[in-house]
């Protein structure tokens, strides 16, 4: 069984957050510190790689059609720079 070392470390959340994380890892019958591990993980593993970053920049610049690029700021400005 390989076992990942840990190291401790505190944060300070504000209150209701903390409340919030422990309610959700309850009702997942989980520790909150294997529920608060699980969502970091998660969300590190999402970082999109080179080729997708390049996908995505083609995409916004409009490159693969004639129109003006999309304006991603929110989703109010992309739906008008969609013509929505």
């Amino acid at each position: 069984m390989d076992l990942a070392i840990k190291k401790n470390q505190s944060f300070r959340l504000p209150v209701e957050l903390l409340e919030s994380l422990k309610r959700i890892a309850k009702g997942q019958n989980r520790s909150l510190n294997n529920y608060v591990e699980t969502v970091l993980l998660e969300a590190a593993a999402h970082e999109p790689n080179k080729v997708t970053l390049s996908a995505m920049k083609e995409v916004e610049s409009g490159a693969l059609r004639n129109e003006p690029a999309l304006d991603l700021t929110s989703i109010e400005t992309m739906e008008k720079s969609m013509g929505l």
